[in-house]
């Protein structure tokens, strides 16, 4: 009994030391694991990087050239901006126009009834049908001169007969050059509604012989541009109060922004500008200085800064923000990269550093000035260290999946 007691415990102790050793096995292969990943640095295959893109930029001591930074909105050209208003009041008869259309210079936007304008053409038509009957009485006091003339050779009337007739013509004359000038003031007005003289000349035709048609207004687009105000509808009585749209030319668009007390001194009218936005991130769009306030807000202590910018493609939406970068005439030697180069990382500005062919090391770097298409680099890089430009936040992504997967 003994014996097989001790054989017994031999067995246990025996299967305890081979646990115990296939744990201390299991252990020392998980630490020795942990001790070959490295957190801050990523593996990647020549294939895995020519298929996510990465390109390799050298890092390099150059002369840098000193910015202001600021950031704005874009806004349209106040000078192509065109507010459109009835010139009378009158009854909307059609709308040929929709918020966020793009017009052309002279299109028509709507036809309206309006109302001043039918009293016009009532009253020049008026005016026009006593010119003509001037006309027509003038007509006759010239015939009647000339037969008086005749008659005074023969002594067929008397003196005093031919001074009443060549008065009555005078007066003709007279009332002629009256009607006529009415007319054309009445004319002018007409003119001033928009209609043509083509418009004008048949207005004494049937079709408008009861004012309907001819009080109809069309107005039409003073500008090429977009529709950014539409506050009318069909029927909608209006006056000249009432703003029917906004036109704004967007060619051309404004980066307003403001400018530090401090930096004021490296900013001058007529200087190159340079504004990123977010829906472009690798596109750098340039214009001119055209105004600098020469008051500053008492609150912000800042200038009103207008960037001129080109836009003939219309990609600069109006509201957008904008970063605006101006170069000034300052420069130093420094460190730059590529911007594309880097990422952020639990609130931290990294690079990634290629160490061997297949492996990059991720370095947490100080920013300085940020340029249009390059950032300094404080302290973090050496001068001929290779960083990743293109394919950065393919490497994040990478170096995230290895970390999460370690956790694990």
């Amino acid at each position: 009994m003994n014996r097989r007691a001790l054989i017994a415990g031999i067995v246990v102790i025996a299967l305890v030391v081979v646990v115990a050793l296939l744990l201390r096995s299991r252990k020392s292969s998980s630490e020795q694991h942990e001790e070959k990943r490295d957190p801050n640095s990523v593996e990647i295959s020549l294939d895995a990087q020519r298929n996510g893109g990465v390109e390799l930029a050298s890092t390099e001591e150059r002369r840098l050239q000193q910015v202001v930074i600021t950031t704005g909105v874009i806004s349209p050209d106040e000078a192509r901006v065109a507010h459109i208003v009835p010139l009378s009041q009158g009854v909307i008869e059609d709308v040929f126009v929709q918020l966020g259309d793009r017009v052309q210079k002279g299109q028509a936007l709507l036809v309206y009834d309006n109302v001043e304008l039918g009293e016009s053409v009532g009253e020049y038509q008026n005016l026009a049908a006593a010119s003509r009957k001037a006309v027509a009485q003038q007509q006759v006091a010239r015939k009647s001169l000339d037969r008086a003339n005749s008659l005074i050779a023969v002594e067929a009337i008397s003196p005093r007969e031919l001074e009443l007739r060549n008065a009555e013509y005078e007066q003709a004359n007279a009332e002629v050059s009256s009607r006529r000038a009415e007319a054309a003031r009445a004319e002018e007005k007409l003119h001033r509604f928009g209609l043509t003289d083509p418009d004008i000349s048949r207005l004494n035709g049937s079709e408008h012989s009861t004012h309907r048609t001819a009080s109809h207004n069309t107005v039409r687009a003073p500008l090429t541009g977009v529709v950014t105000k539409y506050e009318i509808s069909k029927g909608e009585v209006v006056g000249r109060d009432k703003e029917l749209f906004t036109v704004v030319d967007t060619s051309t668009v404004w980066a307003l922004a403001d400018v530090y007390e401090k930096d004021i001194q490296f900013v001058a009218r007529g200087g190159e500008c340079a504004v990123t936005l977010a829906s472009y991130p690798k596109e750098v769009f340039r214009g001119k200085i055209a105004y600098l306030s020469d008051a500053l807000d008492p609150e912000s202590r800042t200038a009103k800064l207008r960037c001129v910018l080109p836009n003939p493609d219309g990609r600069l939406k109006l509201e957008m923000f904008a970063s605006v970068t101006i170069p000034t005439k300052e420069s130093r030697n420094g460190i730059a990269v590529p911007s594309a180069a880097i990422q952020e990382i639990n609130g931290q500005s990294v690079v990634f550093v290629q160490t061997k062919l297949t492996k990059f090391e991720k370095r947490i770097v100080e920013l300085g000035e940020r340029m249009p298409e390059s950032t300094e680099i404080k302290s973090g890089l050496k001068v001929g260290e290779k960083v990743v430009a293109n394919g950065s936040f393919y490497m994040k992504s990478a170096l995230m999946r290895e970390v999460i997967g370690g956790e694990e």
